[in-house]
């Protein structure tokens, strides 16, 4: 079964998330962020956080669904970071929202063409159920250099450290951030605990997500094949036993 989100929790994530920019973020950015987004409402308010299943939220409306978790998230994290003494004052919680806002943007794609569009191969859609595909129309680049292009070219100025949370906040799983995150001198290590709050709170909302989806499913197929492991290895050991003469040995073999 697919996961839906009906046009009121779409109205409704939408609505939270332009809050999280109101609430959090200052400044003249505050509204060349809210003019950005209003742009392109039609688009990201409905857009997939992937063109696969297998990942997560790949329906309709789940990108906002997806980032407004990573931003909730993120909130908490930096509670509990802060409770076991990490020293926030190297970040500011407006650049922790920040960058969990805008820390999947390249996921839209260009200005011109979206990144996710419908899947055109009947064969996909059937047999793996995928309902998006990947635009080839767009010239390669990574998801954070892309939203990070985003930004700078509506003229959203964005901090040192709001930059490192978003090219590094896919942590260890892009290899592009060995540089920042694999560094074993004191002096080669980032100065601030943001990139690490974002990444375990999209870690975090991505895991949620595929549980969401999946769980459900294989719930139903376990219950579709109708499989008791318990019965099953107590009917194997039953022939195995029955077929060994020793009754010794097989009193033996029964206690295990």
């Amino acid at each position: 079964m697919k996961q839906v989100l009906n046009s009121q929790q779409i109205l409704d994530n939408w609505d939270e998330f332009n809050g999280y920019i109101k609430k959090y973020i200052t400044g003249d950015r505050k509204d060349k962020m809210l003019a950005f987004y209003k742009k392109y409402e039609d688009r990201i308010s409905i857009m997939p956080a992937a063109h696969k299943k297998e990942y997560h939220s790949a329906f309709p409306g789940g990108y906002i669904d997806h980032v407004n978790r990573v931003i909730r998230g993120s909130l908490k994290f930096h509670e509990l970071w802060e409770e076991f003494g990490v020293d926030t004052s190297t970040y500011t919680v407006e650049e922790l929202v920040f960058s969990a806002i805008n820390h999947d943007l390249g996921k839209m794609g260009s200005e011109e063409e979206e990144a996710y569009i419908p899947q055109t191969d009947k064969w996909r859609q059937d047999k793996l159920g995928e309902d998006y595909m990947f635009n080839d129309k767009l010239a390669f680049a990574s998801i954070p250099d892309r939203g990070l292009y985003l930004l700078q070219s509506h003229d959203i100025k964005y901090s040192f450290n709001e930059m490192l949370a978003i090219q590094t906040h896919d942590g260890l799983y892009d290899e592009a951030n060995n540089k920042y995150l694999k560094a074993w001198n004191a002096e080669t290590k980032m100065r601030t605990s943001l990139p690490y709050i974002l990444h375990q709170a999209d870690l975090m909302a991505a895991r949620i997500e595929f549980e969401i989806e999946w769980f459900p499913i294989f719930k139903e197929r376990h219950k579709e094949t109708n499989l008791n492991p318990t019965t099953t290895t107590k009917s194997t050991k039953t022939k195995a036993l029955s077929s060994i003469k020793s009754n010794s040995l097989k009193t033996m073999l029964d206690k295990i």
